[in-house]
Formats: structure tokens, sequence, C-alpha cells
């Protein structure tokens, strides 16, 4: 099998990560990446050595020797076009969420993957944690028996929240929630949602940036189970870069309890006082290893197009998480019930409505 060649647009917190992931890897002979900061395009290109480090993206769709292209770049407006122009050149496509802003939008790019036949993915590294793929396997395996409900609280720092925030008015729920939506509906296969309820409530976040600091989302599925999710980012400055997420399976025949709060390590310092390290979402490197699942993520994306094989993140499941955090924005702004699947007339063309007061 022949080594393939990548293309990066966006090298920011995530880009990066893939950008050294996949420059690392003997699977890759050469990579290439977009970035239109010169300052992080300069960083970037001095570590993990790409043969084109440019500041256009298209260059990189352009350049008919890259077989495929990673999609790391925000605002979160841009994932869209810059998916559909890959595809179309005929690459293979792992892109970042939101998929898109529109149904639309995503069923377009689903469309046009599927018509060429290439790999696309979205980038839900939660599924590449353990913990997360113990619960799977606890439902699949039978375990826990029938699933019954399923909880999940995940908050993360307003640190971190402040980055989301600062470039996007979209919600908890098409932010932060959609990962553990997207966990959630995954570990229960085939089972489909049949309707959406949503509340959210407002706090720090209101000034700062005017949206709500947490979100709850519940979701009935076709046989029954529900699924609650709860998002915030809000947590004090304090936590850098912080998750806290707690995740409970409840079913017939036992339950399945995980603290996934990063607590396990404390650093403490004269300086910066108590800190939790290796403690962020999507995860770091710390020296030759790498604390989170983004890497792996990165690296099964490269190992599907490699091997011919397929991804982790089937697409069109993909896009079920956002037809649920957009039928979750419409509850709230309806206070009502939401079914699913969504009207297109009630959210126009199928935008990810923006949740405000």
């Amino acid at each position: 099998m022949e080594q393939i060649k990548v293309g990066i647009i966006g090298t920011g917190w995530c880009g990066g990560i893939r950008a050294v992931a996949a420059a690392s890897s003997a699977m890759v002979s050469e990579l290439h990446i977009a970035e239109i900061k010169p300052d992080r395009l300069a960083e970037v290109a001095a570590r993990p050595s790409p043969v084109t480090a440019a500041a256009d993206w298209e260059s990189l769709v352009s350049n008919p020797e890259i077989q495929a292209i990673m999609v790391s770049a925000t605002p979160e407006s841009t994932h869209h076009p810059m998916a559909k122009a890959a595809l179309e050149a005929g690459k293979h496509v792992l892109l970042e969420k939101p998929m898109a802003l529109t149904l639309d939008e995503a069923d377009e790019l689903i469309e046009t993957a599927e018509a060429k036949g290439l790999k696309f993915t979205i980038g839900y590294s939660q599924r590449f944690n353990s913990k997360q793929a113990l619960a799977k396997r606890s439902i699949d395996d039978g375990t826990l028996g029938d699933p019954v409900s399923v909880l999940v609280s995940r908050h993360i720092s307003r640190s971190l929240g402040g980055k989301i925030g600062s470039r996007t008015k979209l919600s908890p729920a098409a932010m932060e929630a959609t990962h553990d939506i997207d966990f959630a509906m995954w570990c229960l296969e085939p089972r489909k949602p049949i309707r959406v309820y949503s509340q959210v409530a407002w706090g720090a976040r209101r000034a700062e940036h005017g949206v709500p600091d947490t979100q709850i989302v519940v979701i009935t599925m076709d046989d029954g189970v529900t699924v609650t999710i709860g998002a915030g980012w809000s947590l004090p400055p304090g936590y850098p870069n912080f998750s806290s997420s707690w995740i409970e399976f409840l079913g017939t025949d036992g339950a399945l309890i995980m603290d996934a709060s990063h607590k396990d390590i404390i650093l403490n310092t004269m300086d910066s006082g108590v800190q939790f390290p290796l403690s962020t979402m999507p995860g770091e490197y710390v020296d030759h290893v790498y604390a989170g699942p983004m890497e792996r993520e990165t690296l099964h994306f490269l190992e599907a197009v490699y091997r011919d094989g397929p991804v982790m993140v089937e697409p069109r499941l993909a896009r079920t998480t956002m037809e649920i955090y957009m039928a979750a924005d419409l509850s709230v702004e309806r206070n009502q019930v939401v079914e699913l699947p969504l009207d297109r007339e009630l959210v126009g063309a199928g935008s990810a409505s923006e949740v405000s007061d």
C-alpha cells in the first residue's frame, strides 16, 4: 500500500494536534498545511515540517497529489464550503464538528461523498476515549441488559468556553453537548430519536458572550429509552481547558457509572495554585505520548484512507446528532417538545438556531 499525502486546513488547537499526529504517522508521506495566521503558520510549520505551508486553503484542495483533507478551520461557517470543495475535488475528508450550519448543507456533503465513493467523517473524538468505548461494549455485549436510560453531564471551564463563545453564538447544545449526543446515539444504535425537549440556564456567560451557561437536552428514543445530556461552559477560570464529565448508563441487568472529571492528577505550585493537568479536551501531547482521544481519532481516519476501511463516525449518524441539537434549540425557543424528524419549515432551510433569551 502506498503512503498518502495529507492536507490540514486550519492549524489552531485541533488542527495543530492533527498535524503532529499525521506527520508522525508512517502512513503519511507528505503533510501540507494551510493557516491564515502568520505566527501560527510559522509555528506549526517548524514542528511537523510540512512539505508546503500556505495561507490559502484553496491551494490544498487544488493540489492533485493530496488525497485526504482534514478541515479544522474556524469559524464554524467555513466548514461546509471547505469540506464541499475538498469532496468535489475527490479528497477524503475529516471535518470538525459542526458538520454544517444547515441540514441542507449536511445532506449536500453526505451525498457528494457517497456519489464519489469518498471517506467522509466528523470529528466526534469522544468515541475514541476508553471509558466511552467501555459503555458501547457494555451495551452491545448485553452486560447491562436492555438499556433504560443514559445520563451525561459535561462542564468545561469558562476560559475554554470563552474561546468557543468568542467566535460563534451557537448554543451549548450545538457546540458542547454535541459530542455526548453523538456518543449516546452511537451506543444506542439502531434505536432512533423521536422527540427532544430542552431548557437553558443563564448566568455569567450572558454578559460576556450572550450565551447560556448551561443547556439540558432530553431525548426520547423510539423504544422509550431516555437520554439526558447536560452541557455547560462556565466553570471558574481556575480550571484552564478543563472538562469534567459524569456518565451513567442504566440497564435492566446492570448500571455503568463513570467519573470522567479528570481530577485523578493534582498539580499544586506556589505560582499557580491547584491545577488539573492532562484534563484538556480534546487532549494534549506529553512529550512522546498523547493524553486524550484526538490523536487516535486522527490516526483512525488516516487508516481508513490508507487501508480503504470504514470510518468510525458515519456521517449520516453525525447528521442525526445535528438534527437533535437543532431540535433542542428549537425546543428552547418554543418552550415545547419537538418531534423528530424535524419539519424543515420550522427551521427555514434547516439552520441551527442560536439560543437567545
